[in-house]
């Protein structure tokens, strides 16, 4: 943008660039007196913030969340646009929010434009009905890491194999994986999952506190770091 608008500051502001003590406070102070004109960041910038002077707001990508693999991702994108159309045009001021998409006929896109959040809200919770997804059916994730991408894997799946043979396990456990997670590798070790799901959220903590009693007698227990997520906002 710096060549584009070669008079005009600009202003980045995400998770790097406010990691001092103190840095988003400046940043939004010099925004708030004018210092920068055009601001750049994620979606901190939408959290909260009052800029009196933002008339124009652009959102990158949106079928990034339209189409991810994570089945909330849509209903973020969806929260992210409300809040960020109450930011474009205050006091007084008409705003506009722009959305970079391929697919602006996007079902889901269409009812959040010209109907709104809550209809986007419906909509979004029908379509989770037919796939049978949350809140029509409960979830636990359990996620392992290694070094080697071997032994996180391995542990998954003698752990899948001990919740499918459990006494509790009946037809209505789904069990997704083991399958790398959506950020495979951070930190320098492997991330592997297994996703549960039942239509029954006591019945599933039933299979998994069973299970759990068992889990150091897997061989590869010892040998990878795991963690086990009850209602996953995130994949």
């Amino acid at each position: 943008l710096g060549p584009l608008f070669p008079d005009i500051p600009i202003s980045r502001i995400d998770r790097d660039t406010t990691s001092r003590k103190g840095a988003l406070e400046q940043y939004l102070a010099d925004v708030n007196r004018g210092g920068a004109r055009i601001l750049i960041g994620t979606q901190m910038l939408a959290k909260g913030h009052h800029f009196p002077d933002v008339t124009l707001v652009s959102l990158l990508d949106v079928d990034g969340a339209l189409f991810s693999a994570d089945f909330r991702s849509a209903e973020r994108f969806a929260q992210l646009y409300t809040q960020v159309s109450g930011r474009a045009g205050r006091a007084g001021k008409q705003g506009e929010v722009i959305l970079q998409t391929h697919h602006p006929e996007h079902p889901l896109l269409q009812t959040l434009l010209y109907k709104g959040y809550d209809a986007f809200a419906e909509q979004a919770l029908a379509e989770r009905q037919s796939m049978q997804l949350p809140p029509w059916t409960s979830h636990v994730l359990i996620r392992a890491e290694d070094h080697n991408n071997q032994q996180a894997p391995l542990f998954l799946q003698q752990l899948r194999n001990l919740l499918q043979a459990s006494p509790l396990a009946d037809k209505k456990l789904w069990v997704l994986g083991p399958v790398p997670a959506l950020a495979p590798k951070r930190g320098g070790r492997w991330r592997w999952q297994i996703l549960l799901q039942h239509p029954s959220r006591v019945q599933l903590q039933h299979i998994v506190s069973g299970t759990l009693a068992l889990i150091n007698t897997l061989p590869e227990a010892r040998k990878v770091k795991w963690v086990l997520d009850v209602d996953p906002i995130e994949g």
